[in-house]
């Protein structure tokens, strides 16, 4: 008995690698679709901007001021100067952000399957946006041998967003695009990131145009298994 133990301990153990260039092989990017519609934006010499949430509710959050940040870089880059408050901006920048609840997808794959070390999947409807909480949509684990049958894979994805809004104080709208992107992460740290780099992707763009951008994939940790 205890030599079949260390047998299925080094079994297990040997197949991490392989594991690990499973995972790297399918972290692939997932794409962002932008819409983009405008006006003639004014040249940014002599401009000053401020960003603002489009949800009123989010105003002087942590979170929301995080996320303003990569707004903000990206302004900056175009060459338009931060105000000091949004009373003393030329252009107000508003900005919202939101992932939803997600969608289960279930895979069913025949074939070989590792006797000692593979997938097990499971969804928890535990998440989390600026209104909820985290979860964690999948998960690698050891498995019996003994059962046949196709391999079965569920995982959940999730479609998050972006919206920003350019305009003048006195409510003239110069610009107004929107982000969108499926993937299994939820995590707004890293989709709004994403999201605010692919909406400034060749920016303004041509109104009215819809582009697919590519999104880099989130890195994946594996959980250890003794």
């Amino acid at each position: 008995m205890l030599k079949f133990q260390s047998l299925m301990r080094t079994a297990k153990l040997a197949s991490v690698p392989l594991l690990l260039a499973s995972l790297a092989a399918c972290a692939t990017p997932f794409n962002a679709d932008v819409s983009r519609f405008q006006t003639q934006l004014p040249a940014p010499q002599g401009e000053t901007f401020a960003v603002v949430p489009g949800d009123p509710a989010l105003a002087g959050g942590l979170e929301f001021a995080q996320y303003a940040q990569y707004v903000a870089q990206q302004m900056r880059q175009l060459g338009y100067t931060q105000a000091a408050s949004a009373e003393n901006a030329s252009l107000l920048v508003r900005f919202n952000y939101g992932v939803n609840d997600g969608r289960t997808v279930v895979q069913s794959t025949p074939g070989f399957r590792d006797p000692f070390y593979g997938p097990w999947y499971g969804y928890s409807p535990f998440y989390r946006s600026r209104l909820g909480f985290y979860g964690s949509p999948w998960a690698f684990g050891f498995h019996d041998p003994f059962f046949g049958g196709p391999d079965i894979r569920s995982y959940t994805v999730f479609t998050s967003g972006i919206e920003l809004q350019i305009e003048r104080p006195g409510g003239e709208r110069l610009f107004e695009g929107r982000a969108e992107a499926v993937s299994r992460s939820n995590r707004l740290p890293y989709l709004v990131p994403n999201l605010v780099e692919a909406m400034f992707t060749d920016f303004p763009g041509n109104s009215g145009e819809t582009l697919r951008i590519s999104i880099a994939p989130e890195r994946t940790t594996v959980r250890r298994v003794n």
